[in-house]
């Protein structure tokens, strides 16, 4: 089995006091199982953004891990396609919004992944596999 982080679960990793229901999630899953989407680097990057303007210390930090993340999940990181992009449009349409949320569902659609969130309403209409790792981490579906 596969896995697609959310960006909530890569945010959530990088905290100091990190939920040991989710370190004992990631301690039970090979790495090489463990994909993110460019939009996950996207949302990522906009974060960094805002913060420049309000604390630019803190955007340096931010950067810095980023640029480990790039470099830790390297090929694990899923870019968009023309079967996404269609995925997406679908959902889009089907669901009436257009969230980020969305590209990371259809991404794990079309790559047969389980998305890895916190967030699990906001995927639950996609009825993409999901897991909440701050839970019991078993999948829904």
């Amino acid at each position: 089995m596969a896995f697609l982080l959310d960006t909530d679960i890569l945010s959530a990793i990088r905290r100091k006091q990190c939920d040991p229901n989710l370190e004992h999630w990631f301690q039970n899953n090979r790495t090489a199982d463990i994909y993110l989407s460019v939009v996950t680097i996207g949302e990522v990057e906009r974060g960094i953004t805002r913060q420049k303007q309000v604390n630019p210390e803190f955007a340096q930090i931010l950067e810095n891990w980023l640029e480990g993340i790039l470099a830790r999940y390297g090929q694990r990181i899923l870019p968009l396609t023309i079967a996404i992009a269609k995925r997406w449009g679908r959902l889009s349409g089907d669901l009436g919004h257009d969230s980020a949320d969305l590209m990371i569902a259809a991404t794990a659609l079309e790559h047969n992944l389980v998305v890895v969130t916190r967030n699990v309403r906001h995927f639950e209409p996609t009825k993409v596999n999901l897991i909440n790792p701050f839970l019991d981490g078993h999948i829904e579906s």
